[in-house]
């Protein structure tokens, strides 16, 4: 009898501590749950963060169009320059370089320079050797500053580095659901749109550098799509890096009025 109410006693005691510890199991988890939840970033912010990755998105998609392409800048002879049926003009990027043969007949009676690049005729394109054997390009009896053209081309090639950096920042972000990434993102955001932005100044000056170099040919210029592609690219990614560093401010104002409506629930 007195064994029965002792193992009687000791298993409701192994059922109240086990309940009590079950009960404070479920109530730490649920504290934990809860704590994490308010460690997480809020819905609305997430949805911000990822308006404002689409917006560099955007700004790191004109960068590859621009850097991709071959019309930075264009050159282009007088139309009669050669007294015959044809002319010359170039077009270049930060690769490549092209040099197309059109018809006089083709071109705007108004116009005096050979041109523009949509007109039909022959092309002749050739990668730069700046990269390669480190030999300058002669365009129209003009030859290329290569120091500055490579000055360009890797400011571009950086700033494609920073992007993917800032990328893989925002993605880590909104994968772990904290804030703490938004930092970093937007200083590489920022510093990318900022070498975009150097490397068209510097892709400019090598251009005039190119003209100023021989002077037996009259050459018109002037700055290309590419050029404007690559300069909104820039703006684009500060823009975004600012938005992100708006976001990350630990007393946004957004972040005071979920503040206070989840203080008045």
């Amino acid at each position: 009898m007195w064994s029965n109410f002792f193992v009687q006693q000791d298993e409701d005691g192994r059922i109240g501590v086990a309940g009590a510890i079950q009960g404070g199991g479920l109530g730490g988890m649920k504290g934990g749950r809860g704590q994490r939840r308010t460690n997480r970033m809020s819905d609305s912010l997430e949805g911000k963060i990822k308006l404002a990755f689409f917006v560099s998105i955007i700004g790191v998609t004109l960068t590859v169009l621009g850097m991709g392409t071959e019309f930075w800048v264009e050159l282009a002879q007088p139309k009669n320059f050669n007294g015959n049926q044809t002319c010359q003009m170039a077009h270049y990027g930060l690769w490549k370089g092209c040099i197309r043969t059109l018809w006089v007949a083709d071109i705007d009676p108004e116009r005096t320079s050979c041109g523009p690049t949509e007109l039909p005729g022959e092309s002749n394109c050739t990668y730069f050797k700046f990269f390669t054997s480190g030999e300058n390009a002669v365009i129209f009896k003009k030859t290329t500053n290569k120091s500055l053209n490579l000055a360009a081309a890797v400011l571009a090639l950086i700033s494609l580095t920073m992007m993917v950096m800032g990328a893989i920042c925002i993605i880590m972000s909104l994968s772990k659901g904290v804030p703490f990434f938004l930092k970093p993102a937007s200083f590489c955001f920022i510093l990318s749109g900022v070498l975009v932005l150097l490397s068209i100044l510097i892709f400019h000056q090598s251009v005039l550098a190119l003209l100023s170099s021989d002077h037996s040919i009259p050459v018109y210029h002037e700055l290309s799509w590419s050029v404007m592609c690559a300069g909104s690219a820039g703006a684009i990614l500060i823009f975004g890096g600012l938005l992100f560093v708006i976001l990350s401010l630990p007393f946004s104002p957004w972040q005071k009025c979920l503040q206070h409506k989840n203080s008045a629930t």
